[in-house]
């Protein structure tokens, strides 16, 4: 996933007939410590996982080798979270930090070698279906509390579910509001109306979807369908101060600074199946540039012997060194990952396919990847889905491999055919040290190739916002996306159907081609799972003969932690570091 603002925005969605084993990229240290050797994108190892049973939902989550119980353990991230409310939770940074106090029905387990099992978390298992896909039942748990003691009741699940629907819930990800029926028309609980496609019964609830979907339970593993206590929910106040049923409260929080957390006296580990609940006090610290972080790292003393980042990995600077130090390596947890970062072409004002095509030929991938670090942290891109992803077809239509520091002259010839040539390009970089650079890189390729480029920097705290509106003024930005589960509907439907173009959302291009758009309704009907994933690889390819965007490159992520951290995987499901399962050492 992308650690930006959408990285983390990450959008969630799934095929009618997926499977319910779904692949996710593999954990562990590619190579060994002190290795040279980079791990594979194109050649990751696919990581199951599977939908756990009752046995496997019931708690305490698997025990890591070695723990303890007591101390501190630190984070030093960049940036704060930028949502506590789940319902306005659609960040993956998010999500992986708030899995210390926020709960949902289904959930992740995760054992000491990283193997993930989706379980239910609050539920007694993952899930019921009937009628095909399209009706889910739930059972809750008996005896979860809430940190006042309160028992999380089957009318806080409805009501966590019922809200999503009101007015002032606008970031989270909106997937059962399309999804249930009659979400079209309701608008939430607060006026004293429920809607008619949730149902509740002694401890279980059921939900009534207008489609089939077969992932549903994979879903609602996401943060942002965590539960919410009805007598405590302050509506859009409660982003302030969210209550905890997990194995952490709040205890103070700093903006952009620092959140605080302690234990939940009334969490009991016998009924969590995902978290182990190591540390007396999780003290998360923000404000740290990847630099500073993999500094203090390397530097090991005080404090950050006890710290980790969610967020931050070694910095650029640093990969040689740390990754060629067997010592430091050994503190380094390295994972490919599911995220394409590509370049969004706004179709609106680059409306020439060939055009569209001479910025794929002309793009400067090597030099790039260079710059990012090289083969230790980045794989070059040649199509939108991810070769971890289900649903990924190997092609390279513009000569990536064959030529990775472009073709200025098929792009020159491009540009003539079509009469462009000179033609402007206004491209929009999130404002960083790091990005200037790739802006300068970015320019002097496409300059060489006859394009006239102007760079403009946005803030990063707004960038998003700012490309996610349709009259931007930009031709190209950088971007990404990677699934919440591996799912080929989750890669592309989100970005490329043309009914997902919004002020606010996702499909950056602008893309509303029918032939894209009946594909993508064809393949989301498909119900045998292989056959589906051949439909979603001929619908990138489609995308990519029109060049909708650029595709730049498949992250390999390089998590570092102090000396004192026990205890460190990978959740596949949540796509980050298992915050959930490390220990301070004695």
């Amino acid at each position: 996933m992308s650690f930006s603002r959408r990285n983390f925005l990450i959008a969630t969605g799934v095929a009618a007939g997926a499977s319910t084993v779904l692949s996710a990229c593999s954990s562990g240290n590619a190579g060994g410590a002190g290795s040279s050797k980079a791990p594979s994108v194109e050649k990751g190892k696919a990581a199951e996982i599977a939908v756990g049973t009752a046995t496997d939902s019931k708690g305490p989550a698997p025990e890591m080798p070695g723990a303890v119980k007591g101390g501190t353990i630190y984070t030093l991230d960049q940036i704060d979270f930028d949502h506590l409310d789940p319902a306005q939770i659609y960040s993956s940074y998010t999500g992986a930090g708030s899995v210390l106090f926020l709960r949902g029905l289904t959930g992740y387990r995760v054992d000491s070698k990283g193997n993930t099992t989706l379980v239910g978390d609050l539920a007694t298992d993952a899930g019921t279906v009937k009628d095909g896909g399209k009706t889910w039942s739930f059972t809750l748990k008996d005896g979860v509390k809430w940190e006042d003691g309160a028992v999380v009741s089957i009318d806080d699940v409805r009501h966590t579910f019922e809200r999503l629907f009101a007015d002032f819930v606008t970031e989270g990800p909106r997937y059962p509001q399309g999804w249930l029926e009659g979400g079209d028309k309701y608008k939430g609980p607060y006026e004293g109306k429920h809607l008619s496609s949730i149902e509740t019964d002694g401890n279980t609830i059921t939900f009534r979807l207008k489609e089939a979907h077969a992932d549903f339970p994979f879903m609602l593993a996401m943060r942002g369908y965590s539960i919410v206590p009805k007598a405590k929910d302050t509506k859009k106040k409660y982003d302030q101060r969210p209550y905890s049923c997990g194995p952490y409260k709040i205890e103070s929080r700093s903006i952009d600074k620092s959140l605080t957390l302690v234990r939940n006296e009334n969490w009991d580990a016998s009924l969590d199946p995902c978290r182990n609940g190591y540390p007396d006090k999780v003290v998360m610290q923000f404000g740290f540039q990847s630099l500073a972080s993999t500094d203090r790292y390397i530097a090991d003393s005080g404090n950050d012997q006890y710290a980790l980042s969610l967020l931050n990995e070694v910095a650029s600077e640093r990969i040689t060194k740390v990754l060629g130090d067997a010592t430091l390596k050994a503190r380094v947890l390295t994972q490919v990952d599911t995220t394409c970062y590509y370049f969004p072409i706004n179709m609106t004002r680059i409306k020439d396919v060939k055009v569209r095509q001479a910025i794929n030929y002309a793009w400067p991938a090597q030099q790039l990847k260079q710059q990012r670090g090289g083969a230790q942290v980045t794989s070059t891109a040649t199509t939108i889905i991810s070769p971890l992803t289900p649903g990924h077809e190997d092609f390279d239509l513009y000569g990536k491999k064959t030529k990775p520091t472009g073709d200025p002259e098929k792009a020159k010839a491009l540009l003539k055919e079509a009469g462009k040539e000179g033609q402007k390009l206004v491209i929009a970089f999130q404002q960083s040290d790091k990005a200037v650079k790739e802006a300068v890189t970015i320019k002097n390729a496409l300059t060489k190739a006859g394009f006239d480029v102007v760079t403009k920097q946005v803030d990063k705290t707004t960038f998003y916002s700012e490309i996610g509106q349709l009259d931007n003024g930009f031709d190209l930005f950088a971007a990404g996306w990677g699934p919440d589960w591996p799912a080929g509907y989750a890669v592309i439907q989100p970005c490329w159907d043309g009914s997902q173009i919004a002020d606010g959302g996702v499909n950056w291009s602008q893309l509303n081609d029918t032939s894209v758009n009946k594909a993508i309704a064809a393949a989301t009907a498909i119900t045998d799972a292989d056959k589906a994933n051949a439909a979603w690889g001929a619908i990138d390819k489609q995308i990519m003969q029109l060049a909708a965007c650029v595709p730049d490159y498949n992250p390999i992520r390089n998590y570092f932690y102090g000396s004192k951290v026990g205890g460190v995987v990978y959740n596949a499901g949540d796509t980050c570091v298992a915050i959930g399962k490390v220990f301070a050492k004695a």
